[in-house]
């Protein structure tokens, strides 16, 4: 069994454009890596999403984001765990 890579929240975020926080984090350890979605809040309190993943071993990857219907479902299930981030997904899908 694949181990989820537990990291602290909140945590320190840099861009270009902007530094905050990542405030929450809903991850799934699936077979290949570990899909995962953020909510950043900016230092000036604008917020935004992040869909990325980790390898294995926690290393933020550069990539595409790629995930599978199980992945979805895992994924699904840490959402229960970030209720702003799960709000404004919600916007995004048009389900709220």
């Amino acid at each position: 069994m694949i181990k989820k890579t537990n990291r602290r929240l909140p945590r320190p975020f840099s861009l270009h454009w902007g530094d905050g926080y990542i405030v929450e984090e809903a991850t799934y350890a699936g077979e290949h890596h570990e899909p995962t979605v953020q909510l950043l809040e900016f230092e000036d309190g604008a917020v935004s999403i992040r869909f990325c993943y980790y390898d294995h071993a926690g290393r933020f990857q550069r990539s595409p984001l790629m995930v599978s219907a199980d992945e979805v479902a895992g994924l699904r299930d840490a959402l229960k765990n970030t209720p702003r981030l799960k709000a404004l997904l919600g916007d995004l899908a048009g389900c709220s």
